[in-house]
């Protein structure tokens, strides 16, 4: 079993036993500029690396715990889905949740130079 601690940097790992997938990445900048970039939802088209993210359809300036955010999004097709911010941590952590289940979230370690940015995809809660 791999978790992200063992996989080098920029390696996704996956944790079967707890149903989380994981990759981690340096960004020289601080732990609170990283959280306001993905506290920000019209930012998420613009660090999403899938290309799925394609914009805002609503949300507030900031998300913060219960906030609800809609994204336009293409994956094959286009579609829009609500998501419900479930984890906020200022500066550490912050996830959201969308109907079926899943949490995308995002752990933020402050390391010598900048932040260690740990995205993780858990499908524990997955609704289906």
């Amino acid at each position: 079993m791999t978790n992200a601690s063992q996989a080098p940097q920029g390696t996704p790992a996956h944790d079967p036993a707890r149903k989380i997938v994981s990759v981690s990445q340096f960004v020289p900048a601080t732990p609170q500029q990283v959280f306001d970039v993905l506290a920000n939802p019209q930012m998420h088209s613009v660090i999403d690396g899938s290309g799925s993210v394609r914009g805002q359809l609503h949300a507030p300036a900031r998300l913060s715990l219960g906030a609800k955010f809609g994204m336009s999004m293409r994956l094959g097709v286009p579609y829009r889905i609500t998501n419900v911010v479930v984890e906020f941590d200022e500066a550490r952590q912050i996830g959201w949740r969308h109907f079926g289940g899943h949490v995308w979230r995002y752990l933020l370690t402050a390391v010598e130079g900048g932040t260690l940015v740990t995205e993780q995809f858990d499908y524990s809660t997955n609704r289906a």
